[in-house]
């Protein structure tokens, strides 16, 4: 779908993340990319880092983060700036939706 100007969500692929995770790749171009991801109670986005600079907006649910070692609740509406390189990680708290940025695209999504 890169630099596809329309992407419709029915068309897009849901590909199972695993431990109540699903990814869907939505727009993107090399320079710019989002992602949603669903999210079941319990869920955990393990610790990692990467090259890319991405804001995190809470579409639905409640989710614990961690970023830098810094630990926050966050839930609908809130978002969240993680820098180049920084560590972060997640638990779902209450079942969710994240829509994730990323610049640039995340070549390892594709």
């Amino acid at each position: 779908m890169l630099d596809e100007r329309w992407v419709f969500y029915k068309d897009v692929k849901a590909e199972d993340q695993g431990n109540g995770v699903v990814r869907r790749v939505l727009a993107y171009s090399k320079d710019l990319m989002c992602v949603e991801n669903t999210f079941e109670k319990g869920a955990v986005g393990a610790l990692h880092h990467h090259p890319h600079t991405q804001i995190t907006y809470i579409v639905s649910g409640k989710f614990e983060f961690e970023i830098d070692g810094v630990k926050k609740v966050v839930e609908a509406g809130d978002t969240m700036l993680k820098m180049n390189d920084v560590v972060h990680g997640c638990k779902c708290l209450e079942a969710g939706k994240l829509l994730d940025i990323f610049n640039p695209m995340r070549e390892d999504f594709v």
